[in-house]
Order: C-alpha cells, then sequence, then structure tokens
C-alpha cells in the first residue's frame, strides 16, 4: 500500500491539470482497494456545491453533471463532519440521496474521506462496491493518507479547482487568484518570469525567435555534457570499479538517445524555447523510470534528473538569457528574491507576484520601499504558464488576475489614476510638520537600502533615515565588498542626508537573507545563524564594516550604529568592544572621527525583558515589528502554511511594543519603530497612542502616515489604543482602524482609490 501511495502521489505532483490528476487518484484507488468505483468530487465555493468531477466506476456522463449543495448527501455529511465515514450499506444511511446520473442504484458498501488543506474542506474522495461491505481500518487508513496526501500534492502541482481548468482553455477568458498577502497599491502590466537559473523545473514557457539556432544550442549542450561525463569516466578509472565506472557509460548512452534528444527538439519544432522543452522531456522520462517495478530502475530517474540539469546549465553558458524588461513588468517567480527584483529598472517595475514568501518578507520590504505593488503566497500561482500574460495586480486585497477582462483591466486603471491623484496631493504635506492636532512632533524617517531610495526619501519629507540596511549592497553583489567600496557607499547615504541623522544598521544576513557567496544552510534559518550571531563569529567582516561605516561619517557626524538580532546584553558587549576597537584603529591611523551613538534592535521576545539592562549599554532601541511579531507567534513569515497567522496587530504584540516603549522612557531611552507596522497608517495611530518617539518606514509610505498622524490629537489615539487594549483578535483591531481612518475622510490609506 504504501508503494502504490507513493506512486500515486508522484504522478499526481506531475499531472498538468487537475482533471488529469483526479483521473490518476481514481484509477488507482479504485486498483489498490480492489472496488468497484472511486470518485473525486471538489468544492465549488461560490455555488455552495460539491461537484463531481472524477469517476472510474460511476457514468461518465455524471462528470461536472452531479451537483450536491452543501450538506447534502453523503458526500456532504462527509465534509461537514471533516472526518470518514465508513458504511456497509450506504443507501441506509439517513442523509442519503440517490443520484440518477452516476448509475448508483447498484452499489452498497460507501466510505469517503474528506480532503482539506489550511483548515478548508476542498473535496471528498469516496469508494463504492457494490456488495454490502463494510472498510477495514487499514483501508480507511489509506484512503484518508491518500486525500491528506492528496490536498497537498494538488495545491504543489497548481492543480486547484477553477483556476487549472481555465488555463487548459483556448479562450483567453482570465481568471483571478487570491495571494496570502500584499504590498499597497494597484499595478496593471506584463509578466516577466524569474527563476533559479540550476532549477529545471522553474523554468518557463516561452516562445523561440529562431528555432534552427534553438536547436543547434541544444545539441552544442547534449555534446559539451557527453564530453564532462567522459572527463569524468576518464578521472575516476584509477578509483572506481569496472562495474561503477559503467554508471559514466550509461549516462553518456542516455544523453544519446533518440527519445530525450529528438523529444526536446520536436517541443522546440513546436515552439517553446530549448529549456522549457528540455523540462518537458525530462519531466517525461522521470516518469517512465519512477512507474518502473523494479527498484533499481526506478533509482534511475534521479540519474536522468541530474542529466537534464547539466543540460540546462549548457545552455545558459552557451546562450545567457539577458531579460527583456516590458515598459509595464510585473516580476513573477515561485519565490523572488531580493537581488532578482534589483535586476530590474525601477522605472520599468510595476509590480511583483511571487508563489511563496509574505508582506513581511525581504522582498516585499523592498517592494514596499519602492513604492511597488505587490502580492505574496499564492499557492496555485502556475509560474511555468505566466510569462507574458497581462495581469492586474491588487496589493491592497492581496489579488492577482491573469489575463483580466476589459473591465478589471479599465477599473484597475480608474484606481491607479485616483491613487496618483491622491499622491499628489499629499505633496502638499511635504513642507508641513509631522506633528498631531495637538502639536506633538512625531519624527519620520525613511527605511533604506537603495542608493536609488535616496532621492525619494529626500523628496518625501523625510527628517533623516531611522534603518539603512547594510546587507542590500551586499545581497547584490557576487562577493563580499571591500572596506573603500563600501565605505563609498556609506558616505552618499551619510552625505545626502546631513545634518539630518541616518541610523545604520550593522550587516543583517541570515534567514531570509542569504548571500550566494556566504552559504548558510539550517534546518531552521530564522532561529539559527543571522544577524549580529554572525559578525560576531566573522568580526573580519564585522571589523571592515565598521571600519567603513565610521570612515563615512568623518566631518558629518550624523551616524548612529544599530545592532540587530540583539538577544543578550552579552552580545552587545562583545560588539561594543568591536566598535571601540575600530575607532581607536582609525584614530591611531589619523583619521578624526566621532564616536556614534549606538542602538539595538528589539526584535527577538527575550530582548522585551532586558530593556533596563540594555539601555545602560545603548543610546536608543529601534523596534523590528516584522521579526518580533514572527518570534512572539511562532509564525515563519515565509511559510506559506502559516503566513496567514502573520499579524503585527495581535494584541501580545501590541502589548510587547507598549511594555518597551514605557520601560525605555523610565530610563529615558528613545524608541523608534522601524519595521512595516510603521509605515501602515492605522498601526503607527496605536503607536503614536503608546508613545513611541519616532517611526521610520518607506518612502513611500511617508506622506500616508504623515496625513493620518496630523488628522488626529494624542488624547484621541490614546482614547483609541485603550479601546483597542479590550480587542482579542488581530482582526477586530484591524476592522477598528480601517473604520477610524474612513470616519476622518481617509480611506485612501487603507484601499485602493481615494
Amino acid at each position: 500500500m504504501l508503494d502504490i501511495l507513493r506512486r500515486t502521489i508522484q504522478e499526481v505532483n506531475r499531472a498538468p491539470d487537475l482533471p488529469r490528476a483526479l483521473s490518476i487518484i481514481v484509477t488507482r484507488v479504485k486498483q489498490a482497494m480492489v472496488v468497484d468505483v472511486c470518485s473525486a468530487y471538489l468544492v465549488d465555493a461560490e455555488h455552495r456545491q460539491y461537484v463531481l468531477m472524477a469517476t472510474d466506476g460511476y457514468n461518465v456522463d455524471a462528470i461536472g453533471a452531479v451537483r450536491l449543495d452543501f450538506g447534502q448527501g453523503l458526500v456532504g455529511e462527509v465534509a461537514r463532519r471533516e472526518e470518514p465515514l465508513n458504511l456497509e450499506n450506504a443507501s441506509d444511511h439517513p442523509a442519503y440521496v440517490f443520484s440518477r446520473e452516476t448509475g448508483e442504484e447498484t452499489f452498497h458498501g460507501f466510505l469517503g474521506v474528506p480532503v482539506v488543506q489550511h483548515r478548508q474542506v476542498l473535496g471528498v474522495l469516496v469508494v463504492r462496491h457494490r456488495e454490502r461491505r463494510r472498510f477495514a481500518e487499514p483501508e480507511v487508513t489509506f484512503l484518508f493518507t491518500l486525500a491528506a496526501q492528496l490536498a497537498g500534492a494538488i495545491s504543489h502541482a497548481g492543480a486547484s479547482g477553477e483556476m487549472n481548468r481555465l488555463l487548459q482553455e483556448a479562450s483567453e477568458s482570465g481568471y483571478a487568484l487570491k495571494a496570502r498577502s500584499g504590498t499597497p497599491g494597484a499595478a496593471v502590466g506584463r509578466a516577466h518570469v524569474v527563476y533559479p537559473l540550476a532549477d529545471l523545473e522553474a523554468i518557463p514557457d516561452r516562445t523561440v525567435d529562431d528555432i534552427e539556432v534553438e536547436v543547434a544550442e541544444f545539441r552544442a549542450a547534449v555534446a559539451g555534457v557527453e564530453r564532462d561525463m567522459r572527463m569524468m569516466s576518464a578521472r575516476m578509472v584509477d578509483s572506481l570499479a569496472v562495474e561503477d565506472i559503467a554508471l559514466f557509460d550509461a549516462l553518456i548512452l542516455m544523453l544519446r538517445s533518440e527519445n530525450l534528444v529528438d523529444g526536446t527538439i520536436e517541443r522546440i519544432r513546436a515552439g517553446n524555447w530549448a529549456p522549457g522543452s528540455l523540462r518537458d522531456t525530462i519531466r517525461e522520462h522521470v516518469k517512465a523510470f519512477e512507474d518502473m517495478d523494479d527498484p533499481y530502475l526506478r533509482e534511475r530517474a534521479s540519474d536522468i534528473r541530474d542529466l537534464g540539469r547539466r543540460i540546462l546549465e549548457r545552455l545558459h553558458s552557451i546562450h545567457p538569457v539577458v531579460p527583456d524588461y516590458h515598459a509595464d513588468t510585473i516580476l513573477v517567480g515561485e519565490e523572488v528574491s531580493a537581488s532578482q527584483l534589483a535586476e530590474v529598472p525601477v522605472d520599468r517595475l510595476k509590480g511583483v507576484v511571487s508563489a511563496r514568501g509574505s508582506s513581511a518578507s525581504h522582498v516585499a520590504i523592498i517592494a514596499r520601499a519602492l513604492g511597488i505593488p505587490a502580492v505574496m503566497g499564492i499557492d496555485d500561482l502556475p509560474v511555468s504558464r505566466l510569462e507574458g500574460q497581462d495581469m492586474v495586480v491588487d496589493g491592497y486585497q492581496a489579488r492577482l488576475f491573469v489575463r483580466p477582462s476589459p473591465d478589471v483591466r479599465k477599473e484597475f486603471q480608474r484606481l491607479q489614476r485616483e491613487e496618483s491623484e491622491l499622491s499628489r496631493e499629499l505633496q502638499s504635506l511635504i513642507e508641513l510638520p509631522s506633528e498631531t492636532l495637538d502639536g506633538v512632533h512625531i519624527a519620520l524617517f525613511a527605511n533604506t537600502g537603495l542608493l536609488t531610495d535616496i532621492t525619494p526619501s529626500l523628496r518625501s519629507g523625510a527628517e533623516g533615515v531611522g534603518l539603512y540596511r547594510t546587507e542590500v549592497p551586499f545581497l547584490i553583489r557576487d562577493r563580499f565588498p571591500g572596506e573603500e567600496e563600501q565605505r563609498r557607499t556609506y558616505r552618499q547615504v551619510l552625505e545626502a542626508f546631513a545634518p539630518a541623522p541616518v541610523t545604520v544598521r550593522t550587516l543583517d544576513i541570515g534567514g531570509d537573507k542569504m548571500l550566494p557567496y556566504f552559504p548558510v544552510v539550517e534546518d531552521n534559518p530564522f532561529l539559527g545563524w543571522r544577524g549580529i550571531r554572525i559578525a560576531l563569529d566573522h568580526p573580519e567582516i564585522f571589523l571592515t564594516q565598521l571600519r567603513a561605516i565610521l570612515r563615512a561619517n568623518a566631518g558629518l557626524n550624523n551616524l548612529q550604529l544599530l545592532l540587530p538580532m540583539v538577544s543578550s546584553v552579552g552580545e552587545i558587549d562583545a560588539a561594543l568592544g568591536l566598535i571601540r576597537r575600530a575607532h581607536e584603529e582609525l584614530l591611531e591611523e589619523g583619521e578624526d572621527l566621532q564616536y556614534p551613538r549606538v542602538g539595538v534592535m528589539i526584535e527577538v521576545p527575550s530582548a522585551v525583558y532586558q530593556v533596563p539592562a540594555m539601555a545602560k549599554r545603548v543610546d536608543f532601541f529601534s523596534i523590528g515589528s516584522n521579526d518580533l511579531t514572527q518570534y512572539l507567534l511562532a509564525v515563519d513569515r515565509n511559510n506559506g502554511q502559516v503566513a496567514d497567522m502573520f499579524d503585527a496587530l495581535h494584541p501580545a504584540v501590541l502589548r510587547a511594543i507598549r511594555q518597551v516603549i514605557d520601560e525605555a522612557h523610565a530610563v529615558d531611552r528613545p524608541v523608534s519603530v522601524c519595521g512595516e507596522m510603521a509605515g501602515d497608517p492605522g498601526a503607527a495611530l496605536l503607536l503614536i497612542g503608546m508613545g513611541v518617539d519616532s517611526l521610520s518606514m518607506s518612502a513611500a509610505s511617508l506622506l500616508r502616515v504623515k496625513w493620518a498622524l496630523r488628522s488626529f490629537s494624542t488624547a484621541q489615539l490614546r482614547a483609541l489604543l485603550e479601546e483597542v487594549r479590550e480587542f482579542e483578535d488581530p482582526g477586530a483591531v484591524r476592522a477598528l482602524l480601517h473604520s477610524t481612518l474612513e470616519q476622518a475622510g481617509l480611506g485612501g490609506l487603507v484601499r485602493a482609490g481615494r
């Protein structure tokens, strides 16, 4: 049974569309359980019905025709109970409903199990038997296990309901997908798919300009891999046994296989580029090997995958892909990285769509800093099929429209115009002070990491930089930048804002910010080696950066240093020792440098409870609401399974932030908030009500937050905070904040349009 289960799931994962995936399921289950019928019903949420989508044993004409309302029949009973239903004779059950279309009158035995994903019933798997039959426990658990695996497999294959059906249609009709989170804004544009160069499955479909050139390059890539194999075989001839060396000969024979070469060329001639054609050929060969009964031959599927990757790498080296970005580019990928985003000219980048991640992931933060709408966390995103597709990104409602209808396109173009008008109106606030109605000043700073952010930040009226992310220059290079290279970068930022303060955060890599030339492989990177931990373990990297930062401040004296991911006072003491050492070394070298103010980020729960002790060592605190939320709620914000649980308005997060502010103020230490929460106009009102001294956000958010804070008095905000303290659910907090903004005439801050 386990072997059958494994093979079935593998086949489902490879299925090109939902009908094929379900057909595989019902056929394999019927064979494995020796039953007369296996059927799959899927949820039609819009019509609140369960629809028969596949069957092996019932009348095939019933597919798509049999629809049961929610709660109706035995299928509805299984979905309602969210547990298996095992009946010796189905018609004896009070919920039984006879369906003439299926031809089920001769069947008695019934077993149904729910297909559940993210607490939602996606469908029901049913097996029927002509004879009276109560299914044994191993049979129940087999079907139950398959259903549990099926939910994830369908999501992974991008075969989830109506979306995949629409993709298979030849018509121009479009579809909408729901994301888990988004960054504000709306964009209309065309998809440009990005992918890891070595990941064959991530390769998108693309049309071919010159078929013969494409075929020639593919043949050259195959020949290059064959040469590599022969060289490897020659190198290992004295180290391996004859039977082991024979493996290389087998791989060379695979490369020469007409099925592999001719099959790929046939696909190229059909119009797909070489990498996409290779992807489909390798997928076909892998399936053939994995379906074999012989365990040894099944294992050869991994050799086929390896050959595919090697040919792909050769293709890239022969003909490097030079991106041609459309004037209205929507960047799309399985997991868009910060470096991929940074490669697109800012004036051409209109939106970001990522199958994985959340609004708090690093790429989303950068998109927000650039004022680019994004949607993150779309399980069903068929990335490989989206190249060149027209799209609408709705960052407010976290929706993506693929091939939008003229009406949808027209509506979002109208909303874009309204947002542009609102942005122009907000420009009148630039010269006005960021103060509440009763005259309390709240400093508004900019978060930045790219040099291209400097001008927008200055134009937004930012009073300085509250967070300069030094990791961005590291992320977009293929090596560590040297001391002088770093100094020039930091100097541009410090000089641009002088004499206003610039808070420079020391290198914060790890988690979702990995350097390709400094790999960190961990099972749980967010709880692992990152931030100040890496800096202290690699003082040669840390000291080089500290020297560059301190030298960049020469004659300006507007620098503030910020230490990330601090969890103990011992880390502060060690970091301060290295800062003093770098400063003293530079003084000895003849540099005339001022010692900077130093602060720590509060983003680890342990730091929340050590504010008084930390205040004895540092000059200020900056709350990183993104990581603080992640760690307090035990939610990996990039994990699609739980990303929707990530919410900075959770009562526990609000209470922790208030405690930090109160304890820091008790010892005369200022507190800033520099996480994404600070750029949310509603959340900013709560932070001001708590007494925060300053807020730091993307330049795109600054005038929106200023508009909000200038519309209320501190007394109103404290009253709002007291009302929120009684709430137990973050959804209720958000609803109140949105309502408050709407009533104040500020609805354009929380939805598309004005």
